[in-house]
């Protein structure tokens, strides 16, 4: 399993920055995946989930009506678009599967 994740970068509060995730090495389209973050010093928090059936979403509370999950199976690709980020948006982004699986990571960084 492989998860490749990209477009992080700085972004002054309220403004907009979207993350893709390339996946590698199961059934793509079978999968439920998920965007979790690590801000600095803390534990990892789920963000969103996009679920294999019917492309269900789900979003944490602290992001929702801000982000945007989506898919495209043919591309084995996940996506987070983010607006109105707020500083405490700053972490490292994972892509995620299962419990076992998640990338290296992009950082994105909100300033104030």
């Amino acid at each position: 399993v492989q998860l490749v994740e990209s477009g992080g970068g700085s972004v002054l509060a309220g403004g907009s920055m979207n993350l893709s995730c390339v996946a590698s090495g199961f059934t793509f389209s079978r999968a439920t995946l998920k965007w979790v973050r690590q801000a600095p010093g803390k534990g990892l928090e789920w963000v969103s989930s996009i679920r294999a059936e019917e492309w269900v979403t789900l979003y944490a509370d602290s992001v929702k009506g801000r982000f945007t999950i989506s898919r495209d199976n043919a591309k084995n690709m996940v996506f987070l678009q983010m607006k109105n980020l707020k500083p405490e948006d700053t972490a490292i982004y994972y892509c995620a599967y299962s419990t076992s699986y998640k990338g290296r990571g992009t950082q994105v960084t909100v300033l104030s």
